[in-house]
Parts: structure tokens; C-alpha cells; sequence
């Protein structure tokens, strides 16, 4: 599987109007090539989350273009954008997001379901991706009864399991402590290179930084390289 060259050009969003108007993104530029991790830091409120949001189509930018292979992200349509996160983009949250009534199986089954995989697919995929992120034998364990760390590890499974192209990961580490935050991010920087998956992690956490190929940093809405 090949990951999509990613290109950020010039993007700007712009929230609120007067008095009020937040400019969040002000002419962000950079690119992610196939199996390349590249970081974007900086602190909270800076603009990481809503660049990532643009990016993956979560959100639409007022001005500049966001090109994944020969895509053009910027100018989808509504129906386009969500076919796209069902397919070559997949996202790790912070907050895990895991269904709490589904055991890690059916959560990481979840994206397989939606775009009507047949069963015995499904689960040779979600099989696979969860020995990926070594959790073969917690799979009929529900959130509550993980940890946080192997419920980021469901969250990683779960964003694999159709392989995706570009992989998005919102302050992946977040709420796991320092040793637990460097299990997550080896796995991610070593499956970005075994899948090469083009790989843009958010982050102000100094021990995400050592897994970047390369740090964008973001300061009141600027990139920095």
C-alpha cells in the first residue's frame, strides 16, 4: 500500500466576524510525502486542530488548497469529504473515541462496516490490525476494561483497518503518560513507514517530536519549518 503526496498551500480559516473574528490558520504551507511522519506543534489554541481539520475535510478553509495525490480536498463536495474519511484519510483523536459497548474487535470493525465489507473480510482485516498494534489478545475486551494506552492502540487499529492513505492523528498522546505516549508513537512512526502512510501527528508534547521525520510549528495561526 502507497500513501499520497500531501500539500498544504497558503491555507487560512478564519472564525467569527468584528470584534470577535479569531484568525485560526493565516497562509499555512507545507508537504508530507508517502511514509513520512511530520509533526505539527504548538500550543494550545495556535491552530494545530483546525489545520488538521482541513486537511482531513473535517472542516473547510477560506482561502489556499489542500492537494492529497491528485485529490483536491479543498474543492469537494459534502458527499466527497465523506467518502474520503471513510477511505484514504482516517483520524486518531485524543479522547480515543471508542464505542463503549463494543469490544476492541467490533470498534476496530466499525469503518468496515460502514463501507459494507463482507464479514469474512472484515475480520482478516481487523484481525490483522489489531496484531499490528500487538493487541491480539485483548480483542473481546470493551473499552472500560483497557487501559489508555491499549485503548489508543484500538483507536490506531481502528484508523488502519481500511488502509488508509494519509493518516491524521490529533494530540495522539494527550492523556497517556510519557512512557505509554512513546509505546503509541513507535507504533505510529513504524506503521507510517511499513504501510508507507503519509502521517501528520499535532502535538506540543516534546517525545512525539523525536519520532518526526520533520516539525511544522504553528504560532498564532503561522507555520514555521
Amino acid at each position: 500500500m502507497n500513501g499520497d503526496r500531501l500539500v498544504v498551500h497558503d491555507v487560512h480559516r478564519t472564525f467569527g466576524t468584528g470584534e470577535t473574528v479569531v484568525r485560526a490558520l493565516r497562509g499555512v504551507s507545507f508537504e508530507a510525502g508517502p511514509g513520512e511522519l511530520v509533526a505539527v506543534r504548538g500550543r494550545s489554541g495556535s491552530g494545530k486542530t483546525s489545520l488538521l481539520n482541513v486537511i482531513g475535510g473535517l472542516d473547510r478553509c477560506d482561502e489556499g488548497s489542500v492537494l492529497l495525490g491528485e485529490r483536491d480536498v479543498t474543492a469537494m463536495s459534502d458527499a466527497e469529504l465523506l467518502a474520503l474519511r471513510r477511505g484514504p484519510v482516517s483520524y486518531v483523536f485524543q479522547s480515543f473515541g471508542l464505542v463503549p459497548v463494543l469490544t476492541a474487535r467490533e470498534n476496530v470493525g466499525v469503518p468496515l462496516r460502514l463501507r459494507g465489507y463482507a464479514a469474512q473480510e472484515r475480520e482478516r482485516r481487523v484481525a490483522r490490525a489489531l496484531a499490528d498494534v500487538g493487541l491480539e489478545q485483548h480483542t473481546g475486551h470493551r473499552p472500560d476494561e483497557l487501559s489508555g494506552g491499549q485503548q489508543q492502540r484500538v483507536a490506531l487499529a481502528r484508523a488502519l483497518v481500511a488502509d488508509p492513505q494519509l493518516l491524521l492523528a490529533d494530540e495522539p498522546t494527550g492523556q497517556l503518560d510519557s512512557d505509554t505516549g512513546r509505546v503509541v508513537m513507535t507504533l505510529i512512526a513504524r506503521l507510517a513507514k511499513e504501510r508507507t502512510m503519509t502521517t501528520v501527528v499535532t502535538t506540543h508534547d516534546p517525545t512525539v517530536l523525536s519520532f518526526a521525520d520533520r516539525v511544522v510549528e504553528i504560532v498564532d495561526g503561522v507555520a514555521r519549518t
